[in-house]
């Protein structure tokens, strides 16, 4: 480990407890640790963070029982949020304990930085040689889901061929994939979503892990609907695309964002002119820490903050289940009477 990352882990080890409701918030407290499922914050009790130094070491270290992974806080980071880079954890990380970020890398011998793996240029260059999903599996894989959406939709992308490496075999290969631009709201693209497809676009590829993201995604959100720039009064923030895009469809007039994780959906910067915010929420509690962060945060900028609820896991279900017309009926109740005759058709 270098010196900056060791200093970075022992500074993280310091706050050792709030990192872990930070990046593993599907976790508890336990006498002296952190119990979640492992360290990319699946919920279980396999995996055990030490909040405090004693003899058996220093604070931060963990250990997965099941899987015999172990490591610091800055694994942590680089896992749960999926980071690839180092500086991109290291960035992260002095972010979350409010540090200055270092100098920009130099410039190449042709004067431009060079794009590493996992950075914001890798991501645009992804997104950039990626095509409109229209009439493509990505687009056969949300109608699949029942998210049908405009073709102005400009964050979402298709890559017929997007690489995938095993993070245990180191094994590589390309399948098709959804692509989500995660953008700042000035409409500049800060990262990326990828989501691998089955090659029929019948559901996601049969990986342990067929969706993971790159770049600056803290603060930043997968838009839909937003014009960058311009004010906006009513909007809807949630964690996951699909959970969001299932709300598009049935209120193509509202634009609304996917933070991506129950932690980046804490730290969302919100549109400029934002009075009322919405924010979905799933039938389980693992995003409620997620969901009462945003709400302090806007209610101390004077924006009224009201959650929604779905009827059954989360709004994609109750839009693949309950059909379009329930679930808008059943959203009706929840949104201010304002927003309900403006955004849902008549019932």
């Amino acid at each position: 480990m270098t010196g900056s990352a060791f200093e970075l882990a022992r500074r993280l080890g310091d706050h050792a407890e709030a990192v872990c409701r930070e990046y593993l918030s599907n976790g508890y407290r336990s006498g002296n640790h952190w119990i979640v499922g492992d360290v990319r914050n699946t919920r279980g009790r396999s995996m055990h963070v030490r909040l405090k130094a004693n003899a058996k070491g220093s604070a931060g270290k963990w250990v997965d029982e099941q899987s015999g992974e172990h490591g610091d806080l800055l694994d942590v980071i680089e896992q749960s949020c999926g980071l690839v880079d180092f500086r991109e954890v290291a960035d992260e990380a002095r972010r979350f304990l409010s540090m200055p970020l270092p100098p920009p890398q130099p410039t190449g011998a042709q004067g431009q930085a060079a794009a590493t793996s996992g950075s914001p240029d890798a991501a645009r260059r992804l997104f950039g040689i990626s095509q409109p999903i229209v009439g493509t599996l990505a687009e056969r894989y949300l109608a699949g889901r029942g998210i049908l959406l405009t073709a102005r939709e400009r964050a979402l992308r298709f890559h017929p061929g997007c690489y995938y490496r095993d993070l245990v075999t180191g094994e590589t290969q390309t399948l098709p994939a959804l692509i989500a631009a995660v953008a700042s709201l000035d409409g500049h693209l800060t990262g990326l979503q990828r989501t691998w497809l089955a090659p029929d676009g019948n559901g996601k590829a049969q990986l342990d892990d067929p969706r993971r993201s790159l770049g600056h995604l803290l603060g930043n959100g997968i838009w839909l609907g937003l014009e960058p720039g311009t004010s906006v009064p009513v909007t809807v923030a949630g964690e996951g695309l699909e959970t969001m895009a299932s709300l598009r469809t049935v209120m193509p007039a509202l634009p609304v964002t996917a933070a991506t994780s129950a932690n980046h959906l804490a730290g969302l910067i919100l549109p400029p002119g934002c009075r009322r915010l919405y924010i979905a929420a799933d039938a389980d509690a693992a995003g409620r820490h997620g969901i009462e962060r945003l709400s302090r945060r806007a209610g101390e900028a004077g924006i009224l903050t009201l959650t929604l609820r779905p009827q059954l896991g989360d709004f994609n279900d109750d839009l693949r289940h309950l059909g379009p017309a329930h679930l808008a009926d059943w959203l009706r109740d929840q949104l201010v009477p304002e927003d309900a005759r403006r955004f849902l058709s008549p019932g």
